[in-house]
């Protein structure tokens, strides 16, 4: 029971760190690089938050609105001006990952800290002695997964985000703002990387290149996923439970592999991925 719910709350902490850049990815056919500086963003922002002596769970909303405020200064006045170059965005993504390290390293140092989190201890579930707060996790993602779902379908911001994934050229010609869906977007997908960051955290240190493991999974989990949710899912469930499972039997250093190793013969072997056809 142990194992199975490894695999759940790993696939749960997956999809929280991926939606962001899946969502950005969707909308501008750009992956972010700058994804995993926005997640060491939001592990800072929880780190503020610790040092401030604030109830932890206010490190979600914080983490959030700075990362949403970070997503639109950089979306203004770096990313704009490149969507008509798609690969000189991708590669000042890249750079801004680089710079937001430095600058974090230079207001809080290199030295790994950590945060508190807002639940301690084991609880009994299912016969099994476990976490709270990675089963909170799941809740976490579950509750993340439902909101996206509802913004996209269910709002009018949603139906003209859809509208550009679909075909942009169409949808300005109806009349639709693709810059102000880019824009919201971008930003959107910034503070879900920073709440993703939030999240995290108190399951491990916090420390200025924290980001790039979790960027590295996410951006794997992203080009077999596609552009859905759902595919998404699907691909942190399989993928980070080969990931549990390999780190249990096998050995963890082989475990952080799994996933790029497995998402590259699935794209070898099946290039749509875990999307439908």
């Amino acid at each position: 029971m142990s194992q199975l719910l490894d695999i759940v709350t790993t696939a749960a902490i997956l999809f929280s760190v991926a939606t962001g850049l899946l969502l950005v990815f969707g909308v501008m056919k750009i992956i972010n690089f700058a994804h995993g500086g926005f997640l060491t963003v939001g592990a800072y922002s929880a780190l503020v938050v610790t040092k401030l002596g604030l109830n932890p769970w206010w490190s979600l909303l914080f983490a959030f609105v700075v990362g949403f405020g970070c997503g639109m200064v950089i979306e203004r006045l770096v990313m704009r001006p490149l969507y008509s170059r798609p690969l000189d965005a991708i590669l000042a993504t890249w750079g801004l990952g680089i710079i937001i390290g430095q600058l974090i390293t230079l207001g809080f140092g290199r030295e790994v800290q950590f945060v508190q989190s807002p639940v301690t201890g084991a609880i009994n579930f299912l016969g099994a002695s476990y976490s709270q707060y990675r089963l909170i996790l799941v809740f976490a993602a579950l509750a993340l997964a439902a909101s996206l779902a509802t913004l996209l379908d269910r709002t009018r911001l949603g139906l003209q985000t859809r509208a550009v994934i679909m075909n942009e050229n169409l949808a300005r010609a109806l009349g639709i703002n693709s810059g102000l869906v880019r824009f919201v977007t971008f930003s959107l997908g910034a503070a879900l990387a920073s709440l993703a960051g939030a999240l995290i955290t108190p399951l491990s240190s916090v420390d200025p290149s924290m980001g790039v493991p979790w960027l590295l999974n996410a951006f794997m989990l992203v080009l077999v996923s596609g552009v859905s949710l759902l595919s998404l899912a699907a691909a942190c469930v399989v993928l980070g439970g080969a990931q549990v499972l390999v780190s249990i039997y096998g050995n963890p250093v082989l475990g952080g592999l799994t996933i790029v190793v497995l998402a590259a013969l699935v794209l070898r072997f099946r290039p749509q991925g875990f999307a439908s056809e």
